[in-house]
């Protein structure tokens, strides 16, 4: 039996309800437009339409936001997808319609169409690479009533921390894009050490960063501390290995470059120490010295306390190694201060050129440098070129002092008077190998000093061609003089032919002719006696 029928207004669907009683079993039916999805299945029933519907009114935003209360609180901030453009000022029915079965999906979209950029939330870098459902999670949820439900996109605050663990501990600012970025947390590539309180310099660039920032616990959490560091002093990182020897101020003598570089004499003073750096050692560097530690007491008395004795004891007396500042001073090795009076009081005299002759000269480096045993004469460091040349009874010992002086080698100073060839005239004022180095036919030259033949044809050429030779010689002296060669001391009357007369008056050249021979041009002086040989 029909007991009432009323007409009942949703929205723009205009649907007849009829309330039938059934008495046979005291039971009720409902017309709708649907079987409400699960999400709203415990509004079913005619008692609940009112909760979502105005009576003779189109469907109401208002009822559904009088619900959906966090959405509410976000559309009244004007935040979120719902404040977008695209959202803003549409009816919620007109993308969230129910009465569509208990298994219809009211909040349904295609998760790879949708614009995260409509939410206040634009992803970028990593999150543009994870699901919905890695953020979208009950986990992540801060509203209470929200993070109930099996699913939603709602109750997501946009801050890091609300699904990253702060790493830091509220040691720093909240606002983690200050130092990361979107792609990864490591490396924090928009920090900036150079906006910190301490400038990284030198080593301190490239060190990672949990060399000084360590691992604590704070709350029972691990996290790497970056702020409340100590900095004002080396000491507050360094151990002071000096033991504040010398201050707390590491500046003074170190730089951040390096610890085992050491400024030098501009800033570390040595001569506080119990050696004072001078010459070459004040461009020794400090680990040359000091192999083990820097404050390590060295033994400085003496030079081979560092240095090794490179003469290998060659001027060791009675057992005991004179230092080698006797000889050396802090500017080098090389620049000896050993003067010649020193060397003069040794079994060998500097004197002449031997004073400005390089030590090394003579002193020569075989595997060592030698000093002693190298000899005293004059053929042990020069070559001697005369050996088996010269008479040794005028070069006895080999001591070529007997000719040459050791002012300059070419100044020769030999008595040729104890030879049998005595220089007279201009033989005084030639050069010795005018007469003793002849040159032979591949141009090199040959000694002569032994057997020469004091006859002049042995050294000059005898223009005359032999015409004087008597028994093969030549005496050249009884026309020529050695005083000056072109002078004749030649007597014509002490010849066979005496010029007397008109002859005394006859130039040489009228009857001394010249004559060739092998294409050789002389003067014949062997002629006749005889009148008619020259008149005829």
């Amino acid at each position: 039996m029909m007991k009432k029928v009323m007409i009942v207004n949703f929205g723009k669907v205009i649907c007849t309800v009829f309330l039938i009683t059934i008495i046979a079993g005291e039971s009720f039916a409902q017309i709708s437009p649907g079987e409400l999805s699960s999400y709203h299945s415990h509004l079913e029933g005619i008692s609940n339409c009112t909760k979502c519907h105005v009576l003779g009114e189109q469907l109401s935003n208002d009822k559904c936001l009088a619900c959906h209360t966090e959405l509410k609180d976000r559309i009244t901030q004007n935040k979120g997808y719902h404040s977008s453009v695209e959202v803003k000022g549409k009816q919620c029915a007109s993308c969230h319609s129910d009465h569509h079965g208990k298994n219809f999906q009211i909040v349904k979209f295609d998760e790879k169409k949708f614009n995260h950029n409509l939410t206040g939330f634009p992803l970028s870098g990593a999150h543009t690479k994870k699901n919905c459902k890695d953020c979208h999670n009950n986990k992540h949820i801060s509203f209470p009533k929200i993070s109930t439900k099996k699913f939603t996109y709602l109750g997501l605050k946009s801050a890091c921390v609300n699904c990253h663990t702060d790493y830091h501990q509220s040691t720093l600012s909240a606002n983690c894009n200050n130092c990361h970025d979107m792609n990864a947390f490591k490396p924090a590539s928009k920090f900036k050490h150079s906006l910190a309180k301490f400038q990284l310099s030198g080593k301190h660039a490239n060190l990672e960063c949990i060399k000084c920032h360590k691992i604590e616990i704070k709350n029972a959490v691990k996290y790497q501390k970056f702020t409340g560091l100590q900095y004002q002093s080396c000491i507050n990182c360094h151990a002071d290995i000096h033991k504040n020897k010398f201050g707390q101020n590491c500046t003074q003598c170190h730089t951040t470059e390096s610890f085992l570089k050491i400024k030098g004499i501009n800033n570390f003073d040595h001569s506080k120490t119990k050696y004072k750096l001078e010459g070459k050692h004040l461009n020794v560097n400090c680990k040359l010295c000091h192999k083990l530690k820097i404050t390590t007491p060295l033994k400085h008395d003496k030079c081979i306390d560092c240095h090794k004795d490179y003469h290998n004891n060659q001027f060791v007396k009675n057992g005991v190694l004179p230092d080698c500042s006797s000889c050396h001073n802090m500017n080098g090795f090389t620049n000896t201060i050993f003067t010649v009076e020193q060397h003069n009081n040794n079994t060998f005299k500097l004197e002449g050129a031997h004073i400005a002759v390089p030590c090394l000269d003579c002193h020569k480096k075989t595997e060592k440098w030698q000093f002693k045993n190298i000899g005293k004469k004059c053929a042990d460091c020069h070559k001697d070129i005369h050996a088996d040349y010269i008479n040794k009874k005028y070069y006895p010992e080999n001591n070529c002092l007997n000719c040459h002086s050791n002012i300059k080698w070419n100044e020769i100073n030999f008595d040729h008077s104890l030879t049998n060839f005595k220089l007279a005239g201009a033989h005084k004022f030639q050069l010795c190998n005018k007469c003793h180095f002849k040159l032979k036919p591949d141009g090199s030259k040959q000694q002569q000093f032994a057997n020469l033949s004091p006859n002049c044809s042995s050294c000059h050429i005898d223009k005359h061609f032999k015409q004087f030779e008597k028994n093969g010689i030549t005496e050249c002296e009884k026309c020529h003089s050695s005083e000056n060669w072109g002078k004749l001391i030649f007597d014509h009357n002490n010849t066979s032919f005496k010029l007397d007369g008109k002859h005394a008056k006859v130039e040489c050249k009228k009857c001394h002719k010249p004559k060739e021979i092998d294409n050789n041009i002389y003067i014949r002086y062997k002629i006749s006696v005889k009148c008619e040989s020259c008149h005829s």
